[in-house]
């Protein structure tokens, strides 16, 4: 799923001869188990958000207009294997070259309508867009090269960094997270409880800065917020559930650890579970 997600990241930015090498990782993987969320992709085409649209509006014509139960989980979603596939013939689309092998486009639309024949479970997007690919002009015979590094290979493909994607991911969480703060305080102010349960909306992003080296940063963010709550009865919580996990120090993460391994019950997801939280003044 990473090197999917880098794909569309490179594909988007214009490094077309990346996404292509992230894309043959996907295709040669022999895990396709999971599913590419259309709602969590940037914006890459006009192609691709007809798709999405119609996926939906066929979904909603099942179960208002056919009457039949709904089923979220095949809506809006694409197969890893066939959703690489695609990216792969747009970068070489846009390129208007062969790869080193002197690959045609139209070899990989063959290569694509294989795939597809061959899978065993496909969704309505998968449909469609093999469909918008079938309808569509791509270049067959041009004897253009892409210029690559000469280090760029099969055999190194194995080893692409994908800490790009994990840093981009932590960043956009932190951004939610915080905005999720923001609208926590909004809430305790309309009630008037701002002074008696109070919140800080940077603790999150103190986590964050001192991640990544930071250090400064996380010192203002931190000492501000302590100050800030010392002055409230009560706070909210911070959470340290295994999801994040990779925000926090080491100390914390073998607390953590130590706390499953002592009752193990606090995996169970449960209401009224606040153990595996901590005070956002502590």
């Amino acid at each position: 799923m990473a090197n999917v997600y880098l794909t569309v990241l490179y594909y988007v930015t214009g490094q077309y001869q990346t996404a292509i090498d992230h894309c043959k990782l996907v295709t040669r993987s022999q895990d396709h188990s999971h599913v590419v969320q259309g709602e969590l992709l940037p914006k890459i085409d006009d192609d691709i958000d007809n798709v999405l649209g119609l996926s939906v509006f066929y979904q909603y014509v099942r179960t208002a207009a056919l009457n039949q139960q709904q089923q979220t989980q095949h809506v809006s979603v694409f197969t890893t294997e066939l959703f690489a596939h695609y990216l792969n013939i747009r970068c070489l689309s846009v390129m208007k070259c062969h790869q080193l092998t002197h690959t045609s486009s139209t070899d990989e639309v063959q290569q694509y309508q294989k795939c597809f024949l061959e899978l065993q479970a496909i969704y309505t997007s998968d449909v469609l867009l093999l469909h918008v690919v079938n309808h569509a002009k791509y270049p067959t015979h041009n004897r253009r090269h892409v210029a690559v590094s000469s280090q760029t290979s099969l055999g190194v493909l194995h080893s692409l960094d994908t800490s790009e994607l994990v840093e981009l991911l932590q960043q956009s969480a932190v951004e939610h997270l915080t905005t999720f703060r923001q609208l926590e305080l909004q809430e305790f102010s309309s009630i008037g409880l701002h002074c008696v349960h109070g919140a800080v909306v940077t603790d999150f992003e103190a986590l964050y800065a001192y991640k990544r080296g930071e250090y400064q940063r996380c010192l203002q963010l931190s000492t501000h917020n302590v100050q800030t709550l010392l002055s409230v009865a009560r706070m909210s919580c911070l959470f340290a559930c295994p999801e994040f996990v990779q925000l926090m120090d080491d100390d914390i993460v073998s607390l953590t650890g130590l706390m499953l391994i002592v009752n193990p019950s606090l995996r169970e997801l449960g209401e009224g579970k606040l153990s595996d939280v901590l005070s956002q003044l502590s």
